[in-house]
């Protein structure tokens, strides 16, 4: 079989090629629009990426003339970065002879007054009494600190630094003291 020349093949392919593109214009001029923002929010992301990469070897050749990457502050804290701890168990108190919230005679209990001393005397701060804070997650307790003064959150970091020693707790609680103070 002869084949025909080159450029009769080429002007053959060409003139079916338009054939098949005007078949698909209604289609194509529907999804135009559509079609025209996805490309310039392609070349946006694009361009935002090329700034960035280049920002981060101007980064990297700077390094060594001003010092070393900045770390993430220590007020800084993210969800991320925070592991809830599972608390130990703590013992039970003793049960009280009045299981109803009264004695067995049926008068009422003496009311109890707040304690507010150190956990360092052997009681707990009325704070930690007051909120529970041993069974707290730290989920909850992120929750109440907003609630809590600075003498408050002073006590319970130093509850949480002599009795259940857990980082992310210490942090937090550390963390919430220098956003309390600060100016």
């Amino acid at each position: 079989m002869i084949r025909p020349p080159f450029l009769a093949r080429v002007a053959v392919g060409a003139a079916v090629f338009a054939i098949e593109e005007a078949q698909k214009l209604p289609t194509t001029m529907l999804n135009l629009p559509m079609n025209a923002v996805s490309q310039v929010l392609q070349t946006a992301m694009h361009a935002q990426q090329f700034v960035t990469s280049l920002a981060i070897k101007g980064d990297e050749a700077l390094e060594p003339l001003i010092g070393g990457a900045v770390e993430q502050p220590e007020w800084a804290t993210f969800d991320e970065d925070e592991v809830e701890t599972i608390p130990e168990p703590r013992p039970f108190p003793a049960p009280r002879a009045e299981s109803n919230g009264f004695h067995a005679n049926g008068a009422a209990p003496a009311p109890e007054a707040d304690v507010d001393v150190d956990s360092s005397d052997g009681e707990r701060a009325e704070i930690v009494s007051r909120i529970d804070y041993p069974s707290l997650t730290l989920a909850q307790l992120r929750a109440r600190l907003r609630y809590l003064n600075t003498d408050e959150l002073d006590e319970l970091l130093d509850y949480e630094k002599q009795d259940l020693a857990r980082a992310p707790f210490v942090t937090m609680l550390t963390n919430r003291i220098a956003t309390t103070k600060a100016p």
